[in-house]
């Protein structure tokens, strides 16, 4: 992409205000939903419906090209999505035995361990010059594996902490997600020109329906973020920053390229945290959805603030020797 290009320059222009300005909203919606927590816990029912607004959009913007990385280049999307379902809910049950959380809460941090990656990874990886083909394939192919993965994981680690109905989770995650993610597929096949036109307010769409689940979310867990919102929140940082550390060292083992090792610590770092809020509200406790509503705002920050930093960087200090970048395949 050439910088100087009008197109490049608007595209970029808009991705940093995404990247930015998201999470700033979303911290403004808990903010006020924590000081006046009745005026949200309304829209506790809206909280699934939203979350598929969100996953429909995703739908939306996947491209027959996105699909075909994954056979193009196995390599690299195995390596990220087995760090993913490796990596986050392990160091999710790691930081709450450290922290010795309360179990509602430790559940809740665990689930957002066993979450899939967050569709906002892709801007993430986009503006750390990452491998943004490659994020869109992780993101894809863990999100898929999600109904699978994500309530077996969480019933295996979260399980000593609270009772979990794996299978009734599942099917949740199929109509949040799956459903949602196919029929934003189809339309884009049937009505091209219309999701064209469309794309451009799909991220606004996402991040109204994002600060909506958090508020309602904080709304309903008022009194447990009065009484433990900063160990939470320390929780969140620990998991989000090893997440991305972890990342990044898994495709350093294997030697992938520098683009695929910012792309892999994006992607494993950052979190479908409203799918994790909206299950724990669903089939824990509204306390246990509040480490999900945190993990939403935080590690938006974390990868703006993360992107900046590699952005700076650059890339030409980070060759990788002929034989090594091989290995990407």
């Amino acid at each position: 992409m050439n910088p100087q290009h009008p197109a490049a320059s608007a595209e970029e222009r808009n991705a940093r205000i995404a990247v930015t300005l998201f999470p700033l909203l979303v911290l403004g919606g808990g903010a006020i939903a924590l000081f006046m927590p009745t005026a949200f816990t309304g829209l506790a029912p809206a909280i699934n419906p939203l979350l598929g607004v969100i996953m429909f959009g995703m739908g939306l913007t996947l491209t027959p090209p996105d699909f075909a990385v994954i056979a193009k280049r196995p390599v690299p999307v195995v390596i990220g999505v087995v760090a993913q379902y490796v990596v986050m809910p392990l160091l999710g049950l790691l930081v709450v035995s450290v922290l010795g959380l309360p179990a509602a809460l430790a559940a809740g941090v665990i689930l957002v361990g066993c979450c899939p990656g967050g569709t906002a990874s892709n801007v993430v990886s986009y503006l750390a010059k990452g491998d943004v083909a490659l994020s869109v394939a992780m993101t894809t192919v863990s999100t898929l594996l999600a109904p699978v993965l994500t309530p077996l994981l969480t019933l295996w680690l979260a399980g000593q902490y609270l009772p979990v109905d794996a299978g009734a989770m599942a099917w949740s995650i199929v109509q949040i997600v799956l459903i949602p993610v196919a029929l934003g597929l189809v339309a884009r096949l049937l009505l091209p020109r219309l999701v064209a036109a469309a794309l451009p307010v799909l991220p606004w769409i996402s991040v109204v329906a994002i600060t909506l689940v958090v508020m309602a979310v904080v709304g309903l867990s008022a009194d447990a973020i009065f009484s433990a919102g900063l160990l939470v929140l320390l929780a969140v940082v620990l998991h989000n920053g090893l997440g991305y550390a972890l990342g990044y060292g898994a495709a350093k083992l294997f030697k992938l390229p520098i683009r695929a090792r910012r792309t892999t610590a994006v992607e494993v770092g950052m979190q479908n945290s409203g799918l994790a809020a909206g299950l724990a509200r669903t089939y824990m406790t509204p306390e246990s959805a509040l480490p999900g509503a945190i993990f939403s705002v935080w590690h938006n920050l974390s990868g703006a603030l993360m992107a900046a930093y590699w952005r700076r960087r650059g890339l030409a200090d980070e060759v990788l020797p002929a034989s090594e970048a091989r290995v990407a395949g």
